[in-house]
């Protein structure tokens, strides 16, 4: 059939199919795939249409048009130092750095012309209105104070734009050459300063730890006489003790010596020889004492008479 119309009139099924390639050409060519954390925003016959969120989507060929494609995520905008006075005069450069997100693509499209060179001229105007509120010292000490309200009021003026302002920072503060010389002298007076102060604490740490050593020396050693004239006493009581018992010992041994002794002379009959006998070897051992006299009775009966009597008080006990 179509070898029939080809040969019967081959033009206007050429240009049937041609149109028919150019159509699916040009549905191929719009058909749109918007990534993650991007929009895109669609006019519609110079209107604004509607704004594509991340997925496949298909435009209308000559009639939609997408008019401005936006990222979603956080931004940095990274402004020039810009000029300042303080409330007592001095003149500065302070550069800021400024984070914000898109939040209503439309607003941000159709809002302002510029929002970024808009941004930074609001930054550069409400950092002059605040710096010029303070003084140099609250200047350069007020950072976080300072963001706090750049970051308030950048917020809110940036809202109609679609725009939120989530952080603002001080990146430099830059003040004139003279001050910046003198905060220098400033800081190693200061610095010297820290630095006698940390060595005179370190001085007095060192004569304490000193001084500490020393009275752990002196504590340890009169402990250590102490307990020396603690086992010293120790040593003289117990040898004492010793002596003590040695001596009552010897008594003891004394006693049950002479006890054995009478023991044995009340137990021996005891004959007036014996009894003579025992009196010569008596007088024979006094002989050998270290006596220069010696008086022996002139009859040895009484000698013999008193063992006899001792006898008789051993029998009586």
């Amino acid at each position: 059939m179509i070898n029939m119309l080809l040969e019967a009139n081959p033009a206007p099924l050429i240009v049937v199919l041609i149109l028919f390639a150019l159509a699916i050409i040009i549905a191929i060519a719009n058909i749109k795939v918007v990534p993650q954390a991007t929009a895109r925003v669609i006019e519609r016959l110079g209107k604004y249409s509607t704004t594509w969120s991340t997925g496949v989507h298909f435009k209308i060929p000559f009639i939609e048009r997408v008019v401005n494609e936006l990222t979603l995520m956080e931004q940095v905008a990274d402004f020039p130092p810009q000029p300042v006075i303080t409330k007592d005069n001095v003149r500065m450069q302070i550069d800021t750095v400024v984070f914000y997100q898109i939040t209503d693509c439309k607003l941000y499209t159709y809002g302002v012309t510029n929002p970024i060179m808009a941004i930074e001229s609001l930054t550069a105007t409400t950092l002059r209105n605040i710096i010029g509120e303070l003084d140099l010292d609250q200047t350069l000490t007020s950072r976080d104070i300072i963001n706090t309200k750049m970051r308030t009021i950048l917020d809110e003026a940036t809202d109609p734009w679609g725009i939120r302002v989530t952080r603002v920072e001080l990146k430099n503060i830059i003040p004139p050459k003279e001050i910046q010389d003198a905060m220098e002298k400033q800081m190693k007076a200061e610095r010297e300063r820290r630095e006698l102060i940390l060595k005179a604490e370190g001085e007095k740490n060192s004569t304490i730890l000193v001084a500490e050593g020393r009275k752990q020396e002196i504590i340890l050693a009169a402990q250590a006489e102490k307990e020396s004239a603690i086992l010293r006493a120790e040593a003289s009581k117990e040898a004492k003790i010793r002596e003590a018992e040695g001596e009552a010992e010897a008594i003891m041994k004394v006693q049950e010596a002479t006890a054995k002794g009478l023991e044995m002379i009340k137990n021996v009959e005891l004959t007036k020889e014996v009894i003579a006998m025992r009196s010569l070897e008596a007088l024979e051992k006094v002989g050998d004492g270290q006596s220069t006299k010696i008086i022996i009775p002139s009859e040895i009966q009484n000698v013999a008479s008193l063992v006899t009597s001792i006898k008789e008080i051993a029998d009586n006990k």
